[in-house]
């Protein structure tokens, strides 16, 4: 596997399946006008009890102002974006499964807030092989972005919207850490947490992959982890109780099921 092949989905992936989990596909996303939007997620969190209902959440940006925006309309938008990026829906298990891991100690938010917007952002997942692909402390190039959209999207978008896209993309992955500096942006290395590997881990099943090839997918090399640190994640997350996971030679089973709080073990 290079670099820059990445691997999300089977090769015939079933659709059906991963939206059930809370993926969306298509070739138009949030980044168009949005990025990942880490604080505002972390404020909603903070000002919204789990377990609440979509309604709830909707009142809470959009009635009690929980983000400070100062119009009406650009509360309302910022519920539509979160909606979009994260569902803010108890009903889909990607959700409660990020509010559960938002929780934890040393969560890593960044690493798991990608992590959904990638499953629920067609834009953001072209940019993904870019932003992987770079060696840590490599400058980070609009123009290799810029080119990765166009050949995902076609001529849907004009020059400046795909600007536009490629600077949003670009906050994101700062966000997460994976870009670093304002003017010009340079790759580091993120450190995984064992919740975003669970979620890695949830995310690459969701998509259709199954047993050694959860670990190695391109969900878990977006945490930049090698095949060795994504075991030893998988045993701690294990150990936290979040998946199950049975290693027998070079065979890894995982059950996954604990992972979501509205299903627990099975």
């Amino acid at each position: 596997m290079t670099d820059t092949q990445l691997t999300f989905f089977p090769p015939t992936p079933n659709r059906a399946d991963a939206i059930a989990a809370g993926f969306r596909f298509g070739h138009i996303g949030t980044h168009t006008s949005r990025t990942i939007m880490v604080p505002d997620l972390a404020a909603v969190f903070a000002a919204v009890p789990v377990n609440s209902s979509r309604s709830d959440y909707a009142s809470a940006i959009i009635e009690r102002n929980c983000l400070g925006k100062p119009t009406v309309s650009t509360r309302r938008l910022s519920n539509q974006r979160l909606g979009e990026l994260y569902g803010l829906d108890p009903s889909l298990p990607v959700f409660r499964i990020l509010r559960r891991l938002w929780r934890m100690p040393e969560a890593g938010h960044g690493l798991l807030s990608l992590l959904v917007a990638l499953a629920r952002d067609p834009l953001l997942m072209f940019t993904a092989p870019v932003i992987i692909s770079l060696p840590d402390g490599a400058e980070f190039q609009r123009r290799h972005t810029k080119t990765a959209l166009e050949e995902a999207v076609g001529d849907r978008f004009n020059e400046a919207t795909l600007n536009k896209v490629v600077r949003n993309a670009a906050s994101s992955w700062s966000q997460s850490g994976h870009l670093e500096g304002r003017t010009f942006k340079f790759r580091r290395l993120v450190r995984a947490t064992p919740g975003a590997l669970a979620l890695s881990l949830y995310l690459a099943n969701a998509a259709g992959l199954r047993g050694n090839n959860l670990l190695t997918s391109g969900w878990v090399r977006v945490l930049d982890c090698s095949l060795a640190t994504a075991k030893e994640l998988a045993l701690e997350a294990k150990r936290l109780g979040l998946i199950d996971l049975r290693m027998a030679g070079d065979v890894v089973e995982f059950g996954l099921s604990r992972l979501d709080p509205a299903v627990g073990r099975s």
